[in-house]
């Protein structure tokens, strides 16, 4: 029998960060982290073998700290999962949508079903996450109170949806990236995406000069973002993924032209674009 593989993911049991990790390693096993720096931390000492930790939303724009984490630790990107965000009103077993009277939930959850709470009048409680307010409603058993959570907080809290889908924008998504201390070997005839960051160089239109390689060679660029450099006032680095493998000319003329303007550069990983292949089976130093 195979040793099911452990996924270190940040939040209480019950988060989108499980139920992330659910749908993309169904059958393994999952491991709740208190704060991002514990799932990095937990790969990067050997205990878990993966950790799956979201970098961007639809509505929300990036999460500094996961951007932060991929700088400052030795680990590599190995998957990449968009999770579909659909917000559950979770009730007690006996309740009704007429016995509610307060929700609670996280502040985004909260404000991504704004109209839904309005229209209902009801009060609403800020909570440090969506699967503690699921918590917090189990061990409280007030019938007039409901949680804004996942539909997996109602299976692992005993909790009734009252309602799926409660949330005005119906393509809320999360991406997650799947981090490892080995990095991914790829056929590079499949089609990937490679993330990476540099620091530019002290020079005029350094920037620019960075991207235009990219552009020249027809490279097609998925994010950038910009992050502080600790330890440097006003010093920044950038986050960059574009659609491509290393090896493809293409992309390796891209990339050299850029190592010219950046005074450091590193490839956090490359990675198949598909989810359904992105599980990294075989892999090396």
């Amino acid at each position: 029998m195979n040793k099911k593989r452990q996924i270190a993911f940040q939040g209480m049991p019950g988060a989108y960060s499980e139920q992330a990790c659910r749908e993309r390693f169904p059958g393994e096993s999952f491991i709740p982290c208190k704060t991002f720096e514990d799932v990095f931390s937990m790969v990067e000492e050997g205990q878990v073998d993966w950790g799956m930790v979201p970098v961007e939303n639809s509505m929300a724009g990036g999460i500094s700290d996961s951007y932060d984490l991929l700088a400052a630790h030795h680990l590599y990107i190995v998957g990449e999962y968009y999770l579909k965000v659909s917000h559950c009103l979770l009730g007690l077993k006996e309740a009704t949508i007429e016995d509610i009277q307060t929700v609670a939930s996280h502040p985004q959850a909260l404000a991504q079903c704004r109209a839904f709470i309005r229209k209902r009048g009801w009060n609403r409680n800020s909570v440090y996450d969506t699967a503690g307010a699921a918590q917090d409603l189990m061990m409280r058993q007030d019938i007039h109170e409901a949680a804004i959570a996942s539909e997996l907080c109602a299976e692992l809290y005993g909790l009734k949806v009252l309602m799926r889908g409660i949330q005005e924008n119906t393509m809320n998504t999360t991406r997650f990236l799947v981090i490892s201390r080995e990095k991914l070997l790829t056929d590079s005839r499949l089609p990937h995406k490679t993330s990476l960051f540099f620091e530019v160089r002290n020079i005029p239109a350094a920037l620019y000069k960075c991207l235009g390689g990219f552009a020249t060679n027809g490279v097609n660029l998925t994010r950038l973002e910009s992050r502080p450099i600790p330890g440097k006032h006003w010093s920044y680095h950038f986050h960059l993924d574009f659609q491509g493998h290393p090896e493809e000319p293409h992309c390796k003329l891209a990339l050299e032209e850029l190592g010219f303007f950046t005074s450091n550069l590193t490839i956090l990983g490359c990675y198949p674009e598909n989810p359904d292949t992105a599980v990294p089976a075989t892999s090396g130093k």
